[in-house]
Protein backbone atom coordinates (compact mmCIF):
# COMPACT_ATOMS: atom_id res chain seq x y z
CA UNK A 1 0.00 0.00 0.00
CA UNK A 2 2.89 2.36 0.78
CA UNK A 3 4.20 1.73 -2.73
CA UNK A 4 0.90 2.89 -4.24
CA UNK A 5 0.93 6.11 -2.17
CA UNK A 6 4.54 6.83 -3.12
CA UNK A 7 3.82 6.24 -6.81
CA UNK A 8 0.77 8.52 -6.62
CA UNK A 9 2.72 11.36 -5.00
CA UNK A 10 5.61 10.85 -7.42
CA UNK A 11 3.18 11.29 -10.32
CA UNK A 12 1.91 14.53 -8.76
CA UNK A 13 5.41 15.94 -8.22
CA UNK A 14 5.62 17.77 -11.59
CA UNK A 15 2.36 19.56 -10.80
CA UNK A 16 3.82 20.99 -7.58
CA UNK A 17 7.30 21.70 -8.96
CA UNK A 18 6.10 23.96 -11.79
CA UNK A 19 3.79 25.99 -9.56
CA UNK A 20 4.30 29.36 -7.92
CA UNK A 21 3.39 29.88 -4.29
CA UNK A 22 1.60 33.07 -3.33
CA UNK A 23 0.12 34.82 -0.32
CA UNK A 24 -2.64 37.40 -0.69
CA UNK A 25 -4.33 39.85 1.65
CA UNK A 26 -7.87 40.76 0.63
CA UNK A 27 -9.83 43.45 2.48
CA UNK A 28 -13.46 43.70 1.30
CA UNK A 29 -16.57 45.69 2.09
CA UNK A 30 -19.85 43.75 2.02
CA UNK A 31 -23.42 44.94 1.53
CA UNK A 32 -24.63 43.26 4.73
CA UNK A 33 -26.39 45.06 7.56
CA UNK A 34 -24.45 47.04 10.12
CA UNK A 35 -21.79 49.67 10.54
CA UNK A 36 -18.50 49.83 8.63
CA UNK A 37 -16.73 47.43 11.00
CA UNK A 38 -19.50 44.86 10.57
CA UNK A 39 -19.22 45.22 6.77
CA UNK A 40 -15.40 44.89 6.72
CA UNK A 41 -14.37 41.37 5.64
CA UNK A 42 -10.58 40.66 5.60
CA UNK A 43 -9.05 37.48 4.21
CA UNK A 44 -5.58 35.90 4.08
CA UNK A 45 -5.09 33.48 1.21
CA UNK A 46 -2.25 31.00 0.59
CA UNK A 47 -2.07 29.12 -2.69
CA UNK A 48 -0.31 27.82 -5.77
CA UNK A 49 -0.58 28.98 -9.39
CA UNK A 50 0.01 27.00 -12.59
CA UNK A 51 -0.14 29.10 -15.75
CA UNK A 52 -3.76 30.42 -15.85
CA UNK A 53 -5.13 28.30 -12.98
CA UNK A 54 -4.56 28.65 -9.26
CA UNK A 55 -6.05 27.22 -6.12
CA UNK A 56 -5.79 28.57 -2.61
CA UNK A 57 -6.94 28.11 0.95
CA UNK A 58 -8.43 31.28 2.41
CA UNK A 59 -8.96 32.15 6.08
CA UNK A 60 -11.05 35.18 6.91
CA UNK A 61 -13.92 36.86 8.68
CA UNK A 62 -17.36 37.68 7.33
CA UNK A 63 -17.35 40.87 9.42
CA UNK A 64 -15.24 42.57 12.08
CA UNK A 65 -17.91 44.17 14.24
CA UNK A 66 -18.35 43.44 17.94
CA UNK A 67 -20.39 40.36 18.70
CA UNK A 68 -22.38 39.30 21.71
CA UNK A 69 -21.85 35.66 22.59
CA UNK A 70 -19.85 33.33 20.40
CA UNK A 71 -18.06 34.84 17.36
CA UNK A 72 -19.43 33.13 14.24
CA UNK A 73 -17.61 35.19 11.63
CA UNK A 74 -14.48 33.07 10.99
CA UNK A 75 -14.41 31.02 7.81
CA UNK A 76 -12.15 28.76 5.78
CA UNK A 77 -12.61 28.47 2.03
CA UNK A 78 -11.14 26.61 -0.94
CA UNK A 79 -10.75 29.03 -3.87
CA UNK A 80 -9.88 27.82 -7.36
CA UNK A 81 -9.19 30.70 -9.76
CA UNK A 82 -9.06 30.99 -13.53
CA UNK A 83 -7.34 33.82 -15.40
CA UNK A 84 -9.86 34.15 -18.23
CA UNK A 85 -8.41 36.82 -20.51
CA UNK A 86 -5.09 38.66 -20.53
CA UNK A 87 -3.98 41.86 -22.27
CA UNK A 88 -0.52 43.11 -21.34
CA UNK A 89 -0.27 43.37 -17.56
CA UNK A 90 -4.06 43.10 -17.04
CA UNK A 91 -5.96 39.85 -16.45
CA UNK A 92 -9.68 39.17 -16.01
CA UNK A 93 -10.14 36.65 -13.17
CA UNK A 94 -12.99 34.33 -12.18
CA UNK A 95 -13.08 32.64 -8.76
CA UNK A 96 -15.71 30.20 -7.51
CA UNK A 97 -15.19 29.09 -3.92
CA UNK A 98 -16.70 26.86 -1.29
CA UNK A 99 -16.15 27.21 2.42
CA UNK A 100 -17.30 26.71 5.98
CA UNK A 101 -18.24 29.43 8.49
CA UNK A 102 -17.31 28.16 11.95
CA UNK A 103 -20.12 28.08 14.53
CA UNK A 104 -22.69 29.84 12.31
CA UNK A 105 -26.22 28.61 11.69
CA UNK A 106 -25.65 29.32 7.98
CA UNK A 107 -22.31 27.55 7.91
CA UNK A 108 -21.95 26.62 4.23
CA UNK A 109 -20.51 29.41 2.10
CA UNK A 110 -20.27 29.61 -1.70
CA UNK A 111 -18.50 32.47 -3.48
CA UNK A 112 -18.52 33.75 -7.06
CA UNK A 113 -16.02 36.52 -7.78
CA UNK A 114 -14.82 38.37 -10.85
CA UNK A 115 -11.95 40.80 -10.94
CA UNK A 116 -9.38 42.73 -12.90
CA UNK A 117 -5.81 41.90 -11.88
CA UNK A 118 -2.80 44.08 -12.61
CA UNK A 119 0.77 42.71 -12.52
CA UNK A 120 2.53 45.59 -10.75
CA UNK A 121 5.82 43.66 -10.80
CA UNK A 122 6.71 40.02 -11.50
CA UNK A 123 6.11 39.23 -7.81
CA UNK A 124 3.32 41.66 -6.79
CA UNK A 125 -0.18 41.60 -8.28
CA UNK A 126 -3.18 43.78 -7.40
CA UNK A 127 -6.74 42.60 -8.10
CA UNK A 128 -9.85 44.79 -7.88
CA UNK A 129 -12.81 42.47 -7.51
CA UNK A 130 -16.50 42.16 -6.81
CA UNK A 131 -18.69 39.18 -6.12
CA UNK A 132 -21.33 37.45 -4.10
CA UNK A 133 -21.25 35.25 -1.00
CA UNK A 134 -24.09 32.76 -0.52
CA UNK A 135 -24.62 31.33 2.97
CA UNK A 136 -26.77 28.27 3.67
CA UNK A 137 -27.84 26.40 6.78
CA UNK A 138 -30.45 23.88 7.85
CA UNK A 139 -33.29 26.38 8.32
CA UNK A 140 -32.17 29.57 6.54
CA UNK A 141 -29.99 31.02 3.81
CA UNK A 142 -28.80 34.47 2.77
CA UNK A 143 -26.42 36.24 0.43
CA UNK A 144 -24.37 39.40 0.37
CA UNK A 145 -22.38 41.19 -2.31
CA UNK A 146 -18.86 42.51 -1.77
CA UNK A 147 -16.21 44.73 -3.33
CA UNK A 148 -12.52 44.53 -2.49
CA UNK A 149 -8.91 44.69 -3.45
CA UNK A 150 -6.42 41.84 -3.26
CA UNK A 151 -2.68 42.29 -2.97
CA UNK A 152 -0.75 39.12 -3.81
CA UNK A 153 2.94 38.39 -3.28
CA UNK A 154 4.43 35.59 -5.41
CA UNK A 155 7.54 33.89 -4.08
CA UNK A 156 9.08 33.28 -7.50
CA UNK A 157 8.89 35.43 -10.63
CA UNK A 158 5.75 35.01 -12.68
CA UNK A 159 7.04 33.07 -15.64
CA UNK A 160 4.09 30.69 -15.94
CA UNK A 161 4.51 27.09 -17.03
CA UNK A 162 1.52 25.04 -18.21
CA UNK A 163 0.27 22.01 -16.31
CA UNK A 164 0.67 19.85 -19.40
CA UNK A 165 3.67 20.46 -21.62
CA UNK A 166 3.48 19.63 -25.33
CA UNK A 167 6.33 17.57 -26.70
Amino acid sequence: MKLIYRAFFLCLLPVFVHAQTFVAFTPCITTGLGNLAQKFSPTIEIGRQWDVFSTALALGKTGCGQTTGRDTSFYMELRPNLNVFQVGKFVNTFTPGIGYVFGASQNMMIEFTSGIEYSYTNNVHVNIMFGQYYFSGVTSSSSTAFFGISIAKFFSPTHPKPLIQQQ
